[in-house]
């Protein structure tokens, strides 16, 4: 399946008052659960920074509509970048090691920097992939909020809603950029960066979340088992999208094969679109 021939992608300028979910426990008073969103948070600026300047390289190769969607793929990924700097500046540096978890995450993007453009669009072609899977539990299950400010939920299902408005944007340039290679080549690659990125991604986001749990008096061992749970046991933020993660590594795979675009219209009504003003493309 590719891309529904209806759907659009749409920047929206839409700003939170990110303060409200500044303090220790602002998912419902879970501070595991807190660790993890917060890890995530920190993780989205740089990341979503890595992504435009993945797609942004090959813009000049792109045409029609999905040089359209890959504008506005680069000025939602600017937005997104943001409103998650509003959030992460509410983090205490003087508690939490915000400032080391920043610098090792950029010294990892810029040493995959130097690997070149296919491999930073490769990158994001996989982590797409995960957040698509993500944004889909955010829209879909709310005992994920219970507790937390709404403020809040709406920041975090404005994301979620975008990522799955976009999720195919980057890995349809990769099928651009790549249409001279051989369907082996290109699966290959499709494959290789998801282990790796699967691997780097889930390690991070474990070990960033651990660390803040340390900073909290939590002793480390104990840290990390808790952030584990709250991943691949429950509520399972990673374990309950395994079907969607391993259609990946079906050949002719595309993202949208699981077609939720009927789920984004209701979601739109909640988020209108005024023209984007200010988003760096």
């Amino acid at each position: 399946m590719h891309r529904p021939a209806s759907h659009r992608v749409i920047p929206r300028n839409v700003q939170f008052d990110t303060t409200i979910g500044h303090g220790n426990s602002w998912m419902g008073g879970d501070p595991v659960a807190t660790a993890v969103f917060n890890a995530l948070s920190l993780t989205f600026p740089d990341g979503e920074r890595l992504f435009m300047d993945a797609v942004r390289h090959y813009r000049p190769q792109l045409s029609g509509q999905l040089a359209e969607d890959a504008r506005a793929f680069i000025a939602q990924e600017a937005i997104h970048t943001r409103e998650h700097v509003g959030l992460n500046a509410g983090l205490d540096r003087d508690r939490y090691p915000v400032d080391a978890i920043q610098q090792e995450l950029q010294g990892r993007l810029q040493r995959l920097e130097t690997y070149g453009p296919v491999a930073m669009l490769g990158v994001t072609i996989a982590l797409e992939h995960f957040t698509a899977m993500m944004a889909d539990l955010f829209l879909d299950d709310p005992r994920f909020w219970d507790g937390v400010p709404p403020e809040i939920v709406r920041l975090w299902q404005w994301h979620a809603m975008e990522e799955t408005e976009h999720k195919a944007v980057a890995f349809d340039v990769f099928r651009e950029i790549s249409k001279g290679w051989s369907p082996l080549q290109r699966y290959r690659v499709r494959v290789q960066v998801m282990v790796v990125s699967t691997l780097l991604f889930s390690f991070n986001i474990t070990r960033f979340a651990a660390k803040l749990l340390i900073a909290d008096g939590v002793a480390p061992v104990r840290a990390h088992l808790r952030v584990l749970d709250y991943l691949f046991g429950r509520p399972g933020l990673f374990r309950r999208s395994w079907r969607a993660y391993w259609d990946w590594y079906r050949p002719g795979f595309h993202p949208w094969d699981h077609d939720n675009s009927d789920k984004l219209d209701s979601w739109r009504e909640l988020f209108p679109a005024p023209q984007a003003s200010g988003a760096a493309a």
